[in-house]
């Protein structure tokens, strides 16, 4: 009685997969997941200065490690 309910569920549940597995193939192949340039731009804006404040930062960050290490 109840088993036309279950093979409809079924039968929607493979119908919506095969469609999430199109638009996932159709997306690859279409290269929306490419992103090539993603680290050259966030690299482009990076200057001197900033660089040298990231160095500045993990030279502290190592004197307090080395500080407050028991040796």
């Amino acid at each position: 009685m109840d088993n036309w309910v279950i093979a409809m569920m079924l039968g929607v549940s493979i119908f919506l997969g095969a469609i999430a597995l199109f638009a996932f193939l159709w997306a690859i192949k279409n290269g929306q997941f490419d992103d090539e340039n993603k680290f050259l731009n966030a690299a482009k804006f990076d200057g001197e200065d900033e660089l040298n404040d990231a160095v500045k930062q993990e030279q502290k960050k190592e004197a307090l490690k080395k500080e407050y290490r028991p040796e």
